[in-house]
C-alpha cells in the first residue's frame, strides 16, 4: 500500500466499525430475545387475548406476518429474505467500501437498519419455525407490538426490527434532506488537501 496514496492514507475513524456492528448486534439481539420471550408467554397467535399496557390504544398480541413490515407484502417472504441479504451487503459496501462510514451520522443509521434486518432475516429463513406449524409461517416474521387509535383504526402488529428499520430510514431521509453537506463532504476536502501537500512534497 503507498503511503502517499491519499485515498489510502486517510483511513475510516477507528470507532465506526465498533459502533456500526455493537448496533446491528445489540438491534438483532433484542428483537430475537424479545420474540421469544413473548411468544413464550403469550402462545401462538390466537391462544391468549391481547395483554393491554394502555388499554384500548397500546398491547401484546402475538402474530406472524407473512409480509414484509408491517404486513406490506403478504406471501412474499422468500424474495424478501433475498432482498434482505442484498440490502445487508450493500449497507457494508456502502459504509467500509465506499466510505459512508466517515459519517457517524450515517453510520448509526445503517446499524439500526443493519440490526432490524438481521432480526427480520432469521425468522424469513424459518430458524424459528418447528414441526406442527402451519408450513406458511416458515418464511413469516414474528410480530408482538400492537397499537391502535380506535378499534376502527389498527396499525397491523410489528417488532423491535420494524422498528429498528423505521428509525434508521427515518434518519437517513434526514440526513438526506438537511445533512447533504455533512461529514463525506469534509472527508473529500481532507483527501484533496493531503493531495497537494504531498505534490508539493514530490516538487
Amino acid at each position: 500500500m503507498d503511503e502517499n496514496d491519499p485515498n489510502t492514507s486517510d483511513s475510516l475513524p477507528r470507532n465506526r466499525v465498533a459502533i456500526f456492528f455493537t448496533l446491528a448486534i445489540a438491534g438483532a439481539v433484542a428483537d430475537l430475545w424479545s420474540k421469544q420471550a413473548i411468544f413464550a408467554w403469550r402462545g401462538l397467535p390466537g391462544e391468549k387475548d391481547i395483554w393491554w399496557v394502555i388499554d384500548g390504544y397500546f398491547g401484546i398480541e402475538t402474530a406472524v406476518n407473512l409480509g414484509a413490515v408491517f404486513g406490506i407484502g403478504q406471501g412474499q417472504g422468500a424474495i424478501f429474505a433475498a432482498i434482505s441479504v442484498l440490502a445487508g451487503v450493500s449497507i457494508l459496501a456502502w459504509l467500509f467500501y465506499f466510505r459512508a462510514a466517515v459519517s457517524m451520522w450515517l453510520t448509526v443509521a445503517l446499524g439500526l437498519i443493519s440490526g432490524g434486518i438481521i432480526g427480520n432475516l432469521y425468522d424469513r429463513m424459518g430458524m424459528w419455525w418447528q414441526s406442527g406449524y402451519p408450513d406458511a409461517w416458515k418464511s413469516g416474521v414474528r410480530d408482538w407490538i400492537l397499537w391502535q387509535a380506535s378499534d376502527d383504526w389498527k396499525w397491523p402488529n410489528f417488532n423491535i426490527a420494524d422498528s429498528l428499520l423505521v428509525v434508521g430510514a427515518c434518519m437517513l431521509l434526514y440526513q438526506s434532506l438537511f445533512l447533504v453537506d455533512d461529514t463525506p463532504k469534509d472527508n473529500q476536502d481532507k483527501i484533496e488537501t493531503k493531495k497537494a501537500k504531498n505534490d508539493d512534497k514530490q516538487s
